[in-house]
């Protein structure tokens, strides 16, 4: 029986071969000898699982969406190992360290500790973890199990790995299976199941300044990064726009300023879209986003929010004709990852 040879390499520099058969899926693969590659849906759907074929020939089918893989990522090498079938042997770059590729998907349980609301904005749920709870990178995120549902949503982690609890900035949606959960049920000590971590949208190494872009509860995982950048005493300068649509979504504004004391070189930014604003700052991020923060292209640019959202940010530095050294985003709605 035909296979190949696939080389995973880790963003900590450990490679692992694996044999995967000439009809067999990249990440099937990978799961067969013990090695969790990022994922989530497993369809093609969320993206989760993109990573970078170096060399080779492969496969991908047309069974994923163009929100998980689109055409120029396809064109500059970049694969959904969910959907990738190898036809030769292949070098793969896994955007993860080899240590956030443990066998399976960790499942741990949680309590409440406190649910603070924000208006109708959104909500911080605070858990106590016990202290064996899987680490993660600042960034990431995990699937909660909404209690009675049957049914799980993802929100990024907005505490720093390693911290005594786990917090959460949870928009508020209508009508919405967490939010209702969140206002009418939680409670004090209630247990919760959680899986993950999950995500390939996390705080590199911090070798030049950083541009972070939030749009509304995608703050979060900025948060996480922060406290992060505070203990490690990062000097890179680090500039953020933080946008909402109503000035009521405008939350933790309070931390911000905290982390401006903190960590050297941050400063931030805040604007409002609704034209009512009374925000001294009314519009876009693209629009509050100053030349210097772009430091000439030097700057690693971390995105998290809507998806109209970074497509307009995306076209934005197309149009600017601004190329970061990286760029890294993470697009949410309601029921998918991650804010």
């Amino acid at each position: 029986m035909t296979s190949y040879r696939i080389a995973l390499n880790f963003e900590d520099g450990v490679t692992r071969f694996v044999e995967c058969g000439a009809t067999e899926k990249v990440l099937d693969a990978a799961f067969r000898n013990r090695i969790n590659l990022p994922m989530d849906c497993s369809d093609g759907v969320c993206g989760t699982c993109k990573c970078r074929a170096e060399s080779g020939a492969y496969d991908l089918g047309d069974e994923y969406i163009e929100d998980a893989l689109t055409e120029d990522e396809a064109a500059e090498g970049l694969v959904l190992t969910c959907q990738m079938v190898p036809k030769s042997d292949c070098v793969i770059a896994v955007p993860v360290p080899s240590t956030a590729c443990k066998t399976g998907t960790a499942e741990f349980g949680a309590s409440v500790t406190e649910v603070a609301p924000f208006s109708d904005a959104a909500y911080e749920l605070v858990l106590d973890v016990p202290q064996d709870a899987p680490a993660f990178l600042p960034g990431q995120y995990v699937n909660i199990h909404v209690p009675g549902s049957g049914q799980h949503r993802s929100y990024s982690f907005s505490s720093a790995p390693g911290a005594g609890r786990m917090t959460f900035l949870i928009k508020h949606v209508d009508s919405g299976l967490m939010s209702t959960w969140l206002k009418e049920s939680a409670a004090s000590g209630q247990a919760l199941k959680m899986t993950g971590p999950l995500g390939s949208f996390y705080l590199r190494p911090v070798t030049r300044p950083l541009l972070f872009l939030a749009g509304g509860t995608g703050l979060a995982p900025f948060l996480s990064m922060l406290e992060v950048l505070a203990a490690q005493k990062s000097e890179q300068p680090v500039h953020m726009i933080y946008g909402v649509t109503r000035d009521q979504d405008l939350v933790l504004v309070d931390r911000l300023e905290d982390y401006a004391k903190r960590v050297p070189g941050f400063t931030f930014t805040t604007c409002v879209a609704d034209a009512n604003t009374a925000h001294e700052r009314q519009g876009y991020v693209t629009q509050h986003m100053p030349a210097q923060a772009l430091h000439g292209g030097n700057v690693d640019v971390y995105l998290c929010g809507p998806p109209p959202m970074v497509d307009a940010v995306q076209k934005h530095f197309k149009s600017e004709g601004i190329t970061p050294a990286s760029f890294h985003y993470e697009k949410f709605t309601p029921n998918q990852p991650t804010a």
